[in-house]
């Protein structure tokens, strides 16, 4: 199981090590891309659903009801696409969902 170090360079700038191991078969070879594919996407999805959530806390703290019910609505619909794409589970995304309502209606 000898395959070459790979050294790259995240988004998040720190540098990650990992082994890479060449594929031998065409489906092992479509697999990775895929796979690569997917981790991309996900990540994506995963930096929209926090953007959104620290929109709504933002809100929260300006104590801008409309603004933070506006957010909290926008908040929710990534979430829940988020959990439906399957990037978060549906119970994690429910319970994003429910803090934040939580957050948003108490009185302040």
């Amino acid at each position: 199981m000898a395959g070459k170090l790979i050294y790259s360079f995240t988004p998040q700038h720190h540098y990650k090590q990992e082994e890479e191991f060449l594929a031998t078969h065409k489906s092992a070879e479509k697999r990775m891309r895929q796979n690569e594919k997917k981790r991309m996407r996900n990540a994506s999805i995963k930096t929209h659903v926090k953007t959104r959530i620290k929109a709504v806390l933002n809100a929260v703290e300006e104590k801008n009801q409309e603004k933070s019910i506006a957010a909290l609505h926008s908040a929710t619909k990534v979430i829940d696409a988020a959990a439906s794409k399957g990037v978060l589970h549906k119970n994690n995304a429910a319970r994003k969902i429910s803090r934040l309502t939580k957050k948003v209606n108490i009185p302040g």
